[in-house]
């Protein structure tokens, strides 16, 4: 299984962006999704996550301003980033689970200038 993560950049505070993280040379369905964060210096940290029921989990610097979705028909998972702050800035990185184990994507930069 490989896990293609994209749509980071620079934006401006206030900006919104949308990531993707698509997985490939996958045969069965993931029950769990989520994007974590790490940013210079920090501990990787929560983002969001979604479960095959649709059941969301926010970190709570974030709840109101992203939104995560996913599409299992093409086992891709994506987050909407509203209003974003320059203390979003990190490198983002998909996450996928399923029976067989855990899965990171490579990451993707996301970088808020105020």
């Amino acid at each position: 299984v490989q896990l293609q993560a994209s749509g980071g950049g620079l934006v401006q505070a206030g900006g919104s962006l949308r990531l993707s993280c698509a997985a490939s040379r996958s045969t069965f369905r993931f029950v769990y999704m989520a994007w974590y964060r790490q940013a210079r210096g920090k501990p990787r940290e929560l983002v969001a996550s979604i479960d095959n029921g649709d059941a969301t989990n926010y970190a709570d610097s974030v709840k109101g301003r992203f939104i995560i979705s996913r599409d299992n028909a093409k086992n891709t998972v994506y987050l909407e980033m509203n209003v974003l702050r320059p203390g979003d800035t990190a490198v983002y990185y998909c996450n996928f689970g399923s029976p067989y184990g855990y899965y990171w994507g490579q990451g993707t930069q996301v970088t808020v200038s105020s």
